[in-house]
């Protein structure tokens, strides 16, 4: 019987010939990604820790990152509690403050390998579908009792078929396709749905794909997933982890879908999602003018080179608009680091741009970046919800890094064509 990729893998994963949708399943992770939450998480299961110990130890990988540094007396000691239950339990998979925002260190390290099965509790954990994983988020109970346990459950999910034609043209990006999906199919157009794409998949990069999986949740997805190919390999190889690292698991030719579409890649233009919801998509130039105080790059939906690097292009040279404060935030120090030697990181701070120490701080108002009542914000985060970013009264426009780089040059927002800033 034909199957679906989501179908497949839990079949595999839970050691039978075969699942259907609405089916439990309860199968072994092959990770679970916890981050500053984790002095939440071991908390609830303290006593039984102590009892008990950790089931996996080499299952549990931690990155602090969510407030690096740590900005008050509250979170230094709760990274310090992290710390020391790392050592007593024996944790292989920690890393540190500075590493790099949890999803891009994740995918960077080798965990999210094709045919794995990760869980975390963070909903962008869907991010690793780009490297043909199925990663999903959970809550922090279902973290704690996982640290006791080893295994969980999994409802499996029906599936939609995004099948992919033509090319992305420049200036559109991944951040737009993806604003445009989640605006035509609405916060809840996936809800707990196995989102798999096919057809021109080889046009999009591998940080396009990451872009595209990190937002899933965006509509309400379980996961989103792409086909490992050629481009997935080598940057796997890149990395260190050949072929026989991993074994890729697909959807059969002739699987059934409970919804299918397609989309033309070149008909993608540049969008904005104005608060305060994700999918408030609009094409950019309904809301060109409108002004902004702050501007944010980076996070772990966009904070990756290729990203840095269409900001630079615009902005090397200039400089930003009086009263605007633009911040980038790479997604992680290796990033950082190529983007140094590239000149990059350079280009944009010379062109105003405040250089932010790797984490998540700004994208959810923890650190950094907080903004005032009445201002507004464009940024390349994954969410513009009210309050997202430390304040009720203050409105969030999500945009790709082209169209955040041209409204700093600007002060309001600017449709990155747009031939002044081009």
């Amino acid at each position: 019987m034909p199957n679906t990729f989501a179908e497949k893998i839990l079949a595999h994963k839970a050691r039978r010939e075969h699942v259907a949708p609405g089916e439990i399943v309860t199968a072994k992770p092959d990770y679970m990604l916890t981050h500053d939450n984790t002095a939440a998480i071991i908390t609830k299961v303290a006593a039984q820790l102590e009892q008990y110990g950790v089931e996996r130890p080499d299952m549990h990988i931690i990155v602090l990152d969510h407030v690096v540094p740590a900005a008050n007396e509250k979170s230094a000691a709760n990274h310090k509690k992290i710390r020391a239950y790392v050592q007593r339990h024996n944790i292989p998979h920690f890393f540190d403050v500075g590493r790099g925002i949890c999803h891009q260190v994740v995918m960077e390290e080798g965990f999210a390998l094709p045919g794995k099965l990760l869980v975390g509790s963070d909903s962008h954990t869907c991010s690793y579908g780009a490297l043909g994983a199925f990663a999903t988020g959970i809550d922090r109970t279902e973290a704690a009792a996982l640290l006791l346990t080893g295994e969980t459950w999994f409802k499996v999910p029906k599936s939609y078929k995004i099948t992919l034609k033509g090319k992305l043209q420049s200036p559109a990006s991944a951040k737009d396709l993806i604003l445009t999906l989640i605006g035509r199919m609405r916060a809840d157009g996936a809800d707990y749905r196995a989102v798999e794409f096919h057809g021109a998949v080889a046009t999009l990069s591998m940080e396009d794909r990451m872009t595209i999986a990190n937002m899933g949740v965006e509509m309400g997805a379980k996961i989103f997933v792409f086909p490992v190919d050629r481009l997935t390999r080598e940057w796997l190889s890149g990395r260190g982890f050949g072929p026989d690292s991993y074994e890729p698991i697909w959807a059969d030719v002739a699987a059934t879908y409970e919804k299918e579409l397609e989309v033309d890649l070149s008909e993608i233009e540049p969008v904005v999602a104005l608060p305060h919801k994700v999918d408030n998509v609009h094409p950019v130039g309904e809301a060109v003018g409108q002004q902004v105080h702050q501007c944010l790059i980076g996070t772990c939906t966009n904070g990756r080179l290729s990203d840095l690097r269409a900001a630079a292009e615009i902005l090397k040279g200039k400089k930003v608009a009086p009263g605007v404060r633009l911040l980038v935030l790479p997604a992680s120090n290796e990033i950082l680091q190529e983007a140094m030697a590239a000149g990059i990181a350079s280009d944009l701070v010379a062109a105003g741009a405040v250089l932010l120490p790797v984490g998540c701080g700004p994208c959810l108002g923890a650190h950094q970046g907080v903004l005032a009542p009445g201002e507004r914000c464009i940024s390349t985060a994954n969410r513009n919800f009210k309050g997202r970013m430390g304040c009720k009264e203050a409105e969030i426009v999500l945009a790709s890094p082209a169209t955040v780089a041209a409204s700093a040059l600007t002060g309001v927002i600017t449709d990155p064509r747009q031939g002044a800033i081009s």
